[in-house]
């Protein structure tokens, strides 16, 4: 179904600028002159401290330094994975709460470009080299520093060590107090490289998921392809893959807005997701498309399932709880192909793809297979 509705806002129509009394009172008379036309960027500004100031007001939450930095990780695309939670809360109907909050950003991941694959190995490399380096001269000083503390304690257990002997004990222990400052500071660097791995690991899990359904994205699902290609064809096991368009999905944009347009993507996610399991990987491949994979599956058996999913989303009657206009009947259309079936699993993508174009050409709300008849 669809998800919770906001309730309305009482402020004015300029978001949280507004709020803060720095747009137009409301009731004021507009200009004589229309307002100049906003430039793209600005009016990306604009919205984002919209969503901000909304999400702040309608959920009863201070207006915190600490609010705001999690706000605006969620909203600009930073923290996707705290915007799937918190969009699975609004679904259930749950409430956001201070408490909650505070606790789903204890261990907040940072967002990062982890495109480079390159260049994200070169640095995981360079980390694990840093960390045996690190700790190697953390030892070997600590071990110098011990020795020089027992040196010193000798030199002033003599009876009469003399001008150059006490010289000798001061400069020792200046040496001393420097190696266990350099002891110090190497501790802190390997605890900096430990923290920089894990922001790595959880930078590259976050560069494989789509931040909006929570799906793997093309990146991740190119990987799982090469992947269970190989492991099916050693194992002599059935591998189909499929496409899924949502059909007339700008039609929903134009009429209900790019909004609830996410939300339908949602919808249309979790229905298909209903079939994926240990056998059958989904992820969506960009704009409404999604792809998936069945391993152990034939294209007919693979049919079966997707045509299922396919009724079933065609049975429901969505509403748009913002406006309560019906959406009318969302559908999707497909194209499955046997990947063995061709040369490579390029190729097989491509033959899925084609299939799915003819279900389109045929009527949408249809599966089609990879060389199947009209």
């Amino acid at each position: 179904m669809e998800t919770q509705p906001r309730p309305a806002s009482p402020y004015p129509s300029t978001g949280l600028l507004g709020w803060l009394r720095f747009g137009r009172p409301e009731g004021s008379a507009p200009d004589e002159a229309p307002a100049p036309r906003e430039d793209p960027t600005r009016h990306a500004r604009r919205y984002l401290i919209e969503q901000i100031g909304l999400f702040l007001i309608d959920n009863g939450l201070e207006i915190t330094q600490q609010n705001l930095a999690t706000a605006l990780s969620i909203y600009s695309g930073l923290n996707p994975r705290l915007r799937r939670e918190v969009d699975q809360l609004r679904e259930q109907g749950s409430p956001i709460t201070q408490a909650w909050l505070d606790r789903a950003t204890a261990s907040e991941a940072q967002g990062e470009d982890a495109s480079v694959k390159k260049l994200v190995h070169q640095l995981e490399q360079g980390i694990a080299d840093f960390s045996r380096s690190t700790s190697d001269a953390r030892t070997v000083t600590r071990r110098y520093g011990d020795a020089l503390a027992e040196h010193v304690e000798q030199l002033d257990a003599s009876p009469d060590p003399g001008e150059i002997i006490t010289e000798l004990a001061n400069y020792a222990r200046s040496m001393l107090e420097r190696s266990r400052k350099a002891e110090a500071e190497l501790r802190h660097s390997e605890q900096e490289a430990a923290s920089l791995r894990r922001n790595l690991d959880r930078a590259r899990r976050d560069a494989e998921v789509d931040f909006l359904t929570g799906l793997p994205n093309r990146r991740a699902f190119e990987v799982a392809l090469e992947r269970q290609y190989t492991e099916a064809q050693a194992a002599g096991d059935a591998l189909s893959v499929a496409f899924c368009d949502i059909d007339h999905f700008k039609l929903v944009n134009d009429t209900h807005g790019h909004e609830a347009g996410d939300r339908i993507l949602c919808v249309v996610a979790k229905t298909l997701s209903q079939i994926s399991g240990e056998k059958c990987h989904i992820a969506r491949h960009g704009g409404e498309e999604f792809v998936m994979l069945f391993r152990g599956s034939t294209p007919e058996e693979a049919f079966a399932m997707l045509d299922q999913a396919r009724i079933e989303l065609a049975s429901r009657k969505l509403v748009n709880r913002r406006t309560e206009q019906p959406f009318g009947q969302i559908t999707f259309s497909g194209g499955i192909a046997d990947v063995f079936a061709h040369a490579n699993p390029r190729s097989a993508l491509a033959a899925a793809d084609e299939a799915l174009y003819r279900a389109k050409e045929g009527g949408r709300n249809q599966i089609r297979l990879a060389g199947q008849a009209d």
